[in-house]
């Protein structure tokens, strides 16, 4: 499954600058299917659109593109998998819950068309809506507040899809910690410059090389900062063989 297949569905939202939010959020992270569930497919004019243009910057055309439905089980009837975004559990309210990352990386492994349901923004998805999902999702948050923003909401998942479908490219100056090769290359280079003035006076090369092997790997030094390390034991070894 690609992001393309991914349908993200609100269901009865009562506020037009969330669903300007939640455009945004999804062209940020590369989704474009968008579908709404109104009392009537008929009245997409109920939408203050100035609210949803404003939140949305430079997303219009998923709105645009955004297909009204009046019942979920006609927005998601050519979806092979429905999963419901819900925090409350219940005799009816599906017994397995995925979070956003498992979720994820389920649909990634998975063939078809899939939808996110997200219900309004003060009452969640309703008994009867999540019965028409195959199972739920839920977002782990503290206790203490549990409640999203709709927009927030769909943020995540739509991050966590992007992660997991999306070849990531390297980002300019993004760290990248050194390889073990690389890691290995840098430790030998070092104990030949700590050997060269005579520090390994017993045979504990080994030990040593393996001691730095480690910490420099679990520090995750990148390439520049491995270089930087070597330098400073090169111009050491200079000092002590001026002393």
């Amino acid at each position: 499954m690609i992001l393309q297949d991914i349908r993200i569905i609100l269901c009865n939202v009562s506020e037009s600058g969330n669903v300007g939010a939640v455009c945004r959020v999804m062209k940020n992270m590369g989704l474009s299917q968008l579908r709404i569930v109104t009392n009537s497919a008929d009245s997409p004019d109920q939408f203050n659109t100035e609210q949803i243009f404003a939140r949305a910057v430079h997303a219009k055309d998923i709105w645009d593109n955004a297909s009204m439905f009046d019942n979920l089980s006609d927005a998601v009837s050519d979806c092979s998998i429905v999963a419901g975004a819900t925090r409350r559990r219940g005799h009816h309210r599906k017994n397995i819950s995925m979070t956003p990352r498992d979720l994820s990386a389920w649909l990634k492994e998975r063939t078809g068309k899939a939808a996110i349901v997200f219900g309004n923004e003060r009452t969640g998805l309703k008994d009867c809506e999540l019965e028409l999902c195959n199972f739920a999702t839920h977002i782990p948050v503290c206790e203490d507040h549990p409640s999203l923003n709709l927009s927030h909401a769909v943020q995540i998942y739509a991050y966590e899809l992007f992660l997991a479908m999306e070849k990531q490219l390297p980002v300019k100056g993004e760290w990248q910690a050194m390889n073990q090769v690389e890691t290995a290359a840098l430790v030998d280079s070092i104990a030949d410059i700590l050997e060269s003035v005579g520090f390994y006076k017993y045979p504990n090369r080994d030990m040593q090389t393996r001691f730095l092997h480690d910490v420099i790997s679990r520090a995750g030094l990148t390439e520049r900062e491995g270089g930087y390390l070597k330098e400073i034991i090169i111009k050491a070894a200079r000092l002590q063989r001026f002393t």
